[in-house]
């Protein structure tokens, strides 16, 4: 049984050890890097977790496969353009994938940030025929802007997308 459910705030610890995980198995897949965030300390994971409960700009999600964390996302309103919202740190298990645990979590993302007012939804994601890059066209994300380093030192590409969110809820 696949479900996603919100990252509580003393979900840290396994929040910690599925980004953690995310960034080892898909390196190529994120701005930041397993090197850069290893070293953080259990109360910075912690405060992480802690501030996105609270802040009511965060939604951070699991994907559930038969009671076990499978998948991670995070979608946030943007503080500079309040009415689009950045979904970042997108990732499912590879045992995993397959199961529609992308799919649900990129819907409940879209349906939160609709939620709050969001017109908008934005993300990075590498420049490649991945099924990353698959299931963002294949749910209404667009290109826009050009491609930029996915990172310093990174000969890999990010291409940013956006999503139009219907206001009435009617698109995916």
């Amino acid at each position: 049984m696949l479900e996603v459910r919100s990252v509580a705030v003393n979900d840290w610890q396994e929040y910690r050890d599925i980004r953690l995980r995310a960034l080892l198995d898909s390196p190529d897949a994120f701005g930041s890097t397993y090197e850069a965030e290893v070293v953080r300390t259990d109360e910075q994971w912690q405060a992480r977790i802690a501030a996105a409960s609270i802040s009511g700009n965060d939604r951070v999600l699991f994907a559930m496969y038969h009671e076990r964390v499978c998948g991670l996302t995070w979608c946030k309103l943007s503080t500079s353009v309040p009415e689009e919202a950045d979904l970042f740190q997108m990732w499912v298990d590879p045992a995993s994938r397959g199961a529609g645990a992308g799919r649900a979590l990129l819907a409940e993302s879209l349906a939160w940030a609709r939620n709050i007012g969001a017109r908008r939804v934005r993300l990075g994601v590498t420049a490649a025929d991945s099924p990353a890059m698959r299931l963002y066209t294949a749910h209404g994300f667009r290109p826009v802007g050009s491609l930029e380093p996915l990172r310093d030192g990174s000969c890999l590409l990010m291409q940013e997308m956006v999503f139009e969110l219907d206001p009435l809820g009617l698109g995916l």
